[in-house]
């Protein structure tokens, strides 16, 4: 790790003082000008600010450093995902914020439990450890006996090998501890039933995937009993949703506030299968705010056959308090069930549908429906086009859209979307927009944060360079691109969104096969250009790259603030050596060696990152 990234981690003093360039200083003009501010008002800033911006703030000038070593010792919140630290840079970072109330910790480079167990102490009261590929069960007893005021836990394991020795371990834990929240998660079937007798009263959310929809009926039967249980979230992954299931749930948990379940059927058979009938239970729970139900083609192309549109009627007559609803896979569903939704809950604020392939256009087109949506995703719906967005500006609180795998949405999608002047996500996987598209939103002039145009096939180099012509406020904004599988990206749209993209920090390249190693060099050999900013790089399957795409030795500045760079599929990684020597030029940089996503977030589980 380079001397600025250690200040990055550790709090250390950064930057020069008096005339001397550095440190983030400006020439000397900046530390005197921070004389017009008083003690108190640069704490009062510093106050608002998460501890990764604390830790760059420390490197601007002497006088940040300063008060930021006076703040962090009362930093209540230390969310560190996103940096792969190992176990020492990860003690120094917990030593200087020991009032933390709240670690949230990514664990891919944690080798053993004492990475973590040595952090532990009685004043965390909510811990969430990510992506823990090399943590054993055993963390679990050490949570319990070191945590004692812990009110929720948040636990990634790789994988369940032995599934009673997890639920042993689960079990020890929870005695030692008299209050928590378990979002914890198994890839085996979970038999959640012998843990009952040791569930605090005070359990709030319950989180288990994968269990057997029968066997948690009878533990729920058994633990409502149980004085003062009062669980208010309930995420549930299983095979079949059913009927009974939902009933049984409603009933049993009356005050429940959110309800998330997911199915993944092995099957095609209907039988035992959801009906309106289970959707017309949810009125027992008129405190649920947040709903979602949604079937995988994880195993099999299935569908909720069942259901229909007099289902959704349930749904939005008996739960008008909905704030986030979420529906996958409801192949009777129209327009019309999913409009009542929106027209009832007025306080709606997430709306999505997965996979519908009988809603169409008209599903927004209402007056009166809705207007306090923020999030609107309406994704693999095979019928919806582009006049499906031509009323999208009456939604004035609107910042997410996501219309992802619609195939049939166009160019004129863009100049509907142009009208939203509240945007800032977007995703338009897989549409059939071109480069007069990319112009028409370009145009717009949005404040857009995170853009994604995956599978937008008919996009070229020239709808790269409209959308950023004439340094609009996209240039500012923008933080992650997606422009992954569109086989005419070269070289000269890369050098575009370097130089263009002022905020860039995450860029995927995946399966663009017309980038070269020309364009790795330009973002590698340009310390202080836009593209040095870069925090993840996907170039996975880009088969233009060369084994020699990184030359080494890498230069002190290359890649200097990378975290995250994903070389799957390509020849980097069929050399062994170069792809070595890149994991000891930067020991703190994630390589991916394999098609996982950013972040390893889709795959961690599956392989060891080096």
């Amino acid at each position: 790790m380079d001397e600025t990234a250690k200040r990055h981690c550790t709090g250390e003093v950064g930057g020069g003082s008096g005339g001397e360039k550095g440190g983030g200083s400006s020439y000397g003009d900046f530390e005197p000008s921070m004389g017009r501010f008083t003690d108190h008002i640069i704490i009062d800033v510093l106050e608002k600010m998460d501890l990764a911006s604390l830790c760059t703030a420390a490197c601007v000038s002497p006088t940040f450093n300063s008060a930021v070593a006076y703040r962090l010792p009362f930093v209540s919140s230390s969310d560190l995902s996103g940096f792969y630290l190992d176990e020492e840079t990860l003690k120094h970072v917990v030593r200087r914020v020991p009032g933390a109330k709240s670690l949230t910790i990514e664990c891919l480079r944690m080798r053993n439990d004492s990475s973590i167990i040595n952090i532990l102490g009685e004043h965390i009261e909510v811990l969430s450890l990510l992506k823990c590929t090399h943590l054993s069960y055993d963390i679990l007893r050490a949570i319990g006996e070191r945590c004692p005021n812990l009110r929720s836990l948040l636990i990634e394991f790789a994988g369940c090998d032995a599934p009673e020795l997890f639920k042993r371990k689960l079990a020890d834990m929870l005695q030692k501890s008299l209050s928590i929240t378990i979002r914890g998660t198994s890839r085996d079937v979970f038999d959640v039933r012998p843990l009952g007798q040791f569930l605090p009263p005070s359990l709030k959310k319950l989180k288990l995937q994968q269990t057997d929809a029968r066997l948690f009926v009878l533990w729920l039967d058994a633990v409502r009993k149980i004085p003062l249980f009062n669980l208010r979230s309930l995420c549930l992954v299983l095979y079949l949703i059913s009927d009974d299931l939902l009933i049984t749930v409603m009933h049993s948990l009356p005050h429940l506030v959110e309800l998330d379940l997911e199915d993944r059927p092995f099957t095609l058979s209907s039988v035992g299968d959801l009906t309106n009938i289970g959707l017309q239970a949810l009125k027992f729970c008129e405190c649920l705010i947040a709903l979602s139900i949604v079937r995988s083609k994880m195993n099999c192309p299935a569908s909720f056959t069942r259901v229909d549109n007099k289902g959704m009627f349930h749904v939005s007559e008996g739960c008008k308090r909905l704030e986030s609803v979420k529906l996958g896979g409801f192949a009777k569903v129209t327009e019309a069930g999913y409009s009542s939704i929106l027209y009832s809950c007025r306080n709606l604020k997430k709306f999505e549908v997965l996979t519908s392939p009988l809603l169409s256009d008209s599903v927004i087109d209402m007056t009166g429906v809705s207007r306090s949506v923020v999030e609107l995703r309406l994704s693999s719906c095979s019928l919806l086009t582009s006049e499906s967005l031509e009323h999208l500006s009456s939604f004035r609180k609107l910042e997410v859209l996501d219309t992802s795998g619609c195939e049939r949405i166009g160019d004129q999608a863009p100049f509907y979307i142009s009208k939203v002047t509240t945007l800032t996500r977007l995703n338009l996987a897989k549409a059939r927009i071109t480069d007069v598209g990319l112009a028409l939103l370009g145009a717009g002039d949005l404040p857009i944060v995170q853009l994604c145009i995956r599978k937008c096939e008919k996009v070229t180099d020239k709808g790269i360079k409209s959308l950023f012509h004439a340094d609009r406020k996209i240039c500012k904004t923008l933080s992650v691109l997606d422009v992954g599988y569109i086989p005419k990206i070269t070289d000269a749209a890369i050098f575009t969104i370097a130089t263009a993209a002022k905020a860039l920090t995450d860029l995927s390249l995946r399966f663009c096969n017309g980038v070269t190693d020309t364009a790795v060099q330009m973002l590698m050999d340009r310390p202080n250009h836009n593209s040095s900013q870069l925090q993840m790089l996907d170039l996975c399957s880009c088969r233009g790259l060369s084994a020699e795409a990184i030359m080494l030795p890498l230069p002190l500045y290359a890649f200097h603030r990378l975290r995250w760079l994903g070389i799957g599929l390509t020849d980097i990684v069929a050399k062994r050596g170069i792809f070595s020597a890149i994991c000891e030029a930067r020991p703190r940089l994630v390589v991916c060696g394999v098609c996982c996503d950013f972040g390893c977030c889709d795959g961690w589980q599956w392989h060891k990152v080096r």
